[in-house]
C-alpha cells in the first residue's frame, strides 16, 4: 500500500493556469474609476423648499430660492401642492424638507410625506435638530 500523495498532477495544472493568466493579462483593459472632486460643481446646489408642520397642524411654507416672492407664508396643503407642481415642472429635482414641531403628532408629518409622494417629489428629507 502506498502512503504518499502524488503532487505532480497538481503542479502541472497550476503551471498551466499561470501560463494562461500570463498570456491573457495583456489583453484585459484596466477599468478607470473617476471619483468626484471638491469644487468641480458647475452650479450651486438647489435651495430646498421647507414645509413646517406646526404643533396645531398648520402648515408653513418657506421658499429660500433666489427671486422668490414667498419667503415664509402659512398655506393649506392644496396651495402647497399647486406651488410644488409649478416648481416641479420647471425643476424636477427640487428638494423638499419637512420640519415638524417637537410636539406635533407624527401622523401630521406622514400625511405631508404621503402628499409629496403622490405628487412624485423625488427628493424629500426630514429636518432634524442635533442634540445639544
Amino acid at each position: 500500500m502506498m502512503s504518499d500523495i502524488n503532487v505532480v498532477p497538481y503542479i502541472d495544472v497550476m503551471l498551466v493556469l499561470v501560463v494562461i493568466l500570463m498570456v491573457s493579462a495583456p489583453f484585459v483593459n484596466p477599468s478607470l474609476v473617476e471619483l468626484p472632486t471638491m469644487g468641480k460643481s458647475t452650479r450651486a446646489p438647489d435651495a430646498p423648499l421647507e414645509i413646517v408642520v406646526k404643533a396645531d397642524g398648520r402648515l408653513l411654507l418657506r421658499d429660500r430660492t433666489a427671486g422668490s416672492s414667498r419667503a415664509s407664508s402659512e398655506m393649506r396643503m392644496e396651495e402647497i401642492a399647486g406651488l410644488l407642481q409649478e416648481r416641479l415642472k420647471q425643476h424636477p429635482d427640487t428638494p423638499v424638507v419637512i420640519s415638524g414641531d417637537k410636539s406635533v403628532r407624527y401622523e401630521a408629518v406622514t400625511k405631508v410625506m404621503d402628499e409629496l409622494y403622490k405628487m412624485h417629489v423625488r427628493r424629500v428629507g426630514l429636518a432634524v435638530k442635533p442634540a445639544s
